[in-house]
């Protein structure tokens, strides 16, 4: 008696379903890094003044990640935490004061409806925005000094200005979403500051990769990443 065709197309099925190569084991791995990420974050920024330096490891460690070049999570995030607490800690203080300010002119604008606290608050987010966004990946691939690594973030903010548009609109639908309701909320504390970091990091390495490849180009962690 021959066994049931189903019962053999069901079980091959399963088999690659649950496959290391199959897209459903990729995701739950993903999703694995991810909230060990998270929770690496949300551990070493809860004294505040070290936001900074947790954020850039989470990105050097979300670089590799993009690139599948990643194995240790953990380890590696608190290797980099505590080589790039001396720099991360300034850019940390650096954008907290910049999102104060933001939000102070949104205040203003909220308590008087001048127009003039509101343009200034979205000019002011711009800058912040086409400034920083780029400084964590930075900061966590390259050794270029604090104010080298700021140049740089705003020049590769304007030079690759549709791209950055492009992730600062991807990163607000999903804080948009994580905020939506109670529900998404509370899942957004255990994956949301990751998925967000993932995301930079993922725009970030690809426009690396094209400066790197270009001539006279210097491909050391240690060196600038341009002129």
């Amino acid at each position: 008696m021959t066994g049931s065709p189903f019962l053999k197309v069901s079980g091959r099925f399963s088999m690659k379903f649950f496959s290391v190569d199959s897209a459903f084991y990729r995701f739950i791995t993903r999703l694995w890094d991810i909230l060990q990420l998270n929770f690496c974050w949300v551990l070493c920024s809860l004294p505040i003044v070290t936001m900074g330096a947790s954020t850039v490891a989470a990105c050097s460690v979300a670089l590799k990640m993009a690139e599948d070049t990643e194995g240790y999570i953990v380890r590696s995030f608190f290797r980099e935490f505590k080589k790039n607490l001396k720099g991360g800690i300034p850019l940390g203080l650096l954008t907290m004061l910049a999102i104060y300010a933001v939000y102070l002119d949104f205040q203003f604008w909220n308590a008087t409806e001048g127009v003039v606290f509101l343009v200034a608050g979205i000019v002011a987010a711009f800058i912040f925005v086409i400034g920083l966004i780029y400084a964590y990946p930075l900061m966590a691939r390259y050794e270029n000094g604090f104010w080298k690594t700021l140049k740089n973030s705003y020049d590769i903010s304007t030079r690759f200005f549709l791209r950055t548009l492009l992730m600062a609109f991807i990163v607000a639908l999903e804080i948009a979403l994580f905020l939506w309701n109670k529900t998404m909320l509370f899942l957004g504390v255990f994956v949301a500051p990751a998925i967000v970091i993932y995301t930079v990091s993922a725009f970030a390495i690809r426009i690396f990769r094209e400066i790197e490849k270009e001539p006279g180009a210097v491909t050391g962690a240690e060196e600038e990443i341009s002129d």
